[in-house]
């Protein structure tokens, strides 16, 4: 995307790999932030080579992936709880970026007709362990073929975003949902940490969205933002990363407080840290 008539909005570090500095640019017209630069496609795995990136992993090494894992346990059912309120009847669902598996298992188990797309290899082997399957790339699915389609914590990474909402579009039936999760730089707890908000994530997050972006991305493809309910522990887990790049370590009490805090400010101002986003068809 061209940056050349965009707003310089801050410099941020890649702290968890490379510590390399990149680039925000606000798109005003979209009220979106944009990475600059953006690696290519051949060089951007490295940046994904962080023994931290702990949803490509199982691993629970420490108290913090632990407690991770413990939080993601309840999330996995709100998740479910979601998609069988927006789909009643069941059928089939598409799990963009499904990492290793734990949503389309749990989703399985309950009735849906389960498929994944991941580009980690090592993440897609822990999935199929759970009976998880996969296909290599959405361009071979058939158009209208999926009652809900998901992206938690996906669509930030997606180096071509106008193709990717387009197949998003081809993919759903005409009265199917799609469920897409991503981190808010508009947050008390982004605006808290700055240049040291762990989920600007870069330069693996190419795009920070705000509501206005996703509203208006997807209204050019005719689909229509019905709903958007926050997602109250990502305050929590994300100023914890934030405390340790701003200071050198997990200061559990403080980012504790921190998250608290932008949950409460997000009930008045409706800015929480991540937010998920329901869209439906015209």
């Amino acid at each position: 995307m061209d940056i050349s008539n965009k707003k310089h909005f801050l410099t941020v570090t890649d702290y968890s790999v490379s510590k390399e500095v990149f680039d925000l640019y606000h798109d005003e017209e979209l009220d979106m932030l944009i990475t600059h630069p953006q690696p290519s496609l051949d060089v951007l795995g490295k940046y994904y080579e962080s023994a931290d990136y702990i949803s490509h992993t199982d691993s629970k090494r420490s108290l913090f992936e632990k407690a991770y894992h413990f939080v993601k346990g309840i999330a996995l059912k709100n998740k479910l709880n979601l998609i069988n309120s927006l789909q009643p009847n069941k059928g089939k669902i598409l799990d963009i970026g499904a990492g290793t598996g734990e949503f389309l298992s749990v989703a399985q188990q309950d009735g849906w007709q389960t498929t994944g797309v991941e580009p980690s290899d090592k993440a897609k082997q822990i999935a199929i362990n759970k009976g998880v399957s996969f296909v290599e790339a959405i361009a071979q699915l058939e158009d209208r073929s999926f009652d809900v389609i998901t992206m938690w914590h996906v669509l930030e990474h997606v180096p071509d975003l106008d193709h990717q909402i387009k197949e998003l579009k081809r993919l759903l039936k005409p009265t199917g949902s799609l469920i897409i999760a991503v981190p808010n730089f508009k947050s008390f707890d982004a605006q808290h940490y700055g240049k040291f908000w762990a989920a600007y994530d870069v330069p693996i997050h190419f795009w920070h969205f705000s509501k206005t972006a996703i509203q208006k991305l997807f209204q050019k493809e005719q689909m229509e933002l019905v709903k958007i309910l926050p997602m109250k522990f990502d305050s929590f887990y994300v100023s914890l990363l934030s405390e340790k790049y701003k200071t050198g370590r997990m200061n559990f009490v403080k980012a504790f407080f921190i998250g608290l805090w932008s949950n409460i400010k997000g009930k008045s101002d409706l800015e929480y840290s991540s937010h998920i986003y329901i869209l439906k068809n015209w």
